[in-house]
């Protein structure tokens, strides 16, 4: 069972105890990602994310390391387009250790000139390196056009202008209007003492301000169905087909993760079986679906040789239309019930992965089910369910498409 605890600053704290484990989780979620800058500081969330490891007022960015290593524990970050996350995993004696160095870079981060400078220079050598990666940055252009004039289709890492001329008061200023109470969740999973960590945790957290909610998450963005391609000498062409998907919130989540692992989720997939194994197409095809907290895609995508483009597409709409027509039997549907089930009750046994599933949950949508809830929601899946789910994806016109390698000659609004 979950605790979840709010704080008088706004700081919501979510625990799961995990009695069979040794290890413990614990993350600092802030509602704040790409989705709430603007065109001018686009890349300033993920920046402070890479800052806040760079040294504090009493900790070396070498002493950070060390003190974790020390101890075997785990310390990281990431920056999405709807929250960042900072986390650590640590043997239960080390928690104590874990949330000191997490809180001291929260609070104490210098943000030396200097520092940010040599920072600047590793981001964008981080955002070569996403250019040079033609399965990245196919759906990093093909999502900018589709979320036009909207922020949902901002980069992560921001552009090469922005993080080149971001100065030390640009992040201060961004974080005192971010970094708030009513932005922040802690999330723990493992083995704690519940009652000594929470008197930590509020300890250390006292002095955050409340601030206002960042509400930029909760927009809904129009999905503009667009065709992209992308000019690089390589030897492979990299192929994105993608829909118009389904929030997190949509009551037909867990649906949507049925049909996804049927069409392209694993091994025993359509797409995988078909254009793979059947007719050895390509060595790399797989679907996925990106929620949002009120949008979604359905992204299909495909690595291939370019003289296999037309029949591999070919395939690939005979396997959509077959859906649309035929649907999905409920035995494939029932098999795939126990597939996602099993993958679910696999993943609950790392504390990394609980502490970041309640502490995504209650930083979305402020909603958190128990492991009993998901296994029961994956179980009333129904044949019409599913059904419903391929005639609303799978909307021809609303269909999008993105290529990468030598594709010059390649008409895209012919595909």
């Amino acid at each position: 069972m979950f605790d979840t605890i709010k704080l008088e600053n706004g700081v919501s704290i979510v625990m799961e105890q995990m009695s069979s484990v040794r290890s413990v989780a614990l993350g600092i979620f802030i509602k704040n990602g790409s989705t709430n800058e603007t065109n001018k500081n686009n890349g300033i969330s993920h920046f402070i994310e890479h800052m806040l490891f760079k040294g504090t007022h009493k900790r070396t960015s070498k002493d950070i390391a060390e003190e974790m290593d020390n101890i075997g524990g785990q310390l990281n970050a990431f920056t999405s387009k709807e929250y960042t996350c900072y986390y650590a995993r640590v043997l239960d004696t080390h928690i104590d250790t874990a949330i000191d160095v997490l809180t001291d870079m929260l609070f104490n981060s210098k943000f030396d000139d200097i520092d940010i400078e040599k920072e600047s220079k590793v981001i964008l050598e981080e955002i070569s390196m996403y250019e040079d990666s033609p399965d990245d940055i196919i759906f990093t252009k093909l999502q900018k056009e589709i979320w036009k004039d909207s922020s949902l289709g901002y980069g992560i890492l921001g552009t090469k202008e922005n993080v080149s001329n971001f100065k030390r008061q640009d992040f201060f200023d961004y974080m005192n209007e971010k970094y708030v109470g009513e932005n922040i969740v802690i999330a723990i999973a493992g083995s704690f003492d519940k009652e000594k960590i929470l008197c930590n945790i509020k300890e250390k957290m006292m002095h955050m301000p409340k601030g206002k909610p960042s509400l930029e998450a909760n927009n809904k963005y129009i999905y503009t169905p667009s065709r992209t391609k992308i000019y690089k000498d390589i030897e492979q062409l990299h192929l994105a087909i993608v829909f118009d998907g389904i929030s997190i919130k949509d009551k037909y989540n867990y649906s949507m993760s049925l049909l996804n692992t049927i069409i392209g989720g694993g091994m025993s997939s359509i797409l995988f079986q078909k254009v793979r194994e059947e007719h050895g197409l390509a060595y790399s095809i797989y679907s996925y679906n990106n929620s949002y907290v009120n949008n979604g895609l359905f992204n299909i995508y495909v690595a291939l040789n370019k003289s296999q483009l037309q029949k591999t597409i070919s395939i690939i709409y005979e396997e959509i239309n077959n859906l649309k027509n035929n649907k999905i039997t409920k035995e494939q549907i029932e098999k795939t019930k126990e597939q996602l089930k099993s993958n679910y009750i696999m993943g609950l046994e790392s504390t990394s992965n609980r502490m970041s599933s309640i502490g995504r949950s209650k930083i979305l949508i402020d909603k958190i089910k128990t492991p009993d809830e998901i296994i029961q929601e994956v179980d009333l899946i129904k044949k019409e369910d599913i059904d419903y789910l391929i005639d609303k994806v799978f909307n021809m016109d609303k269909m999008s498409i993105s290529l990468v390698g030598k594709v010059d000659d390649i008409k895209i609004e012919n595909l």
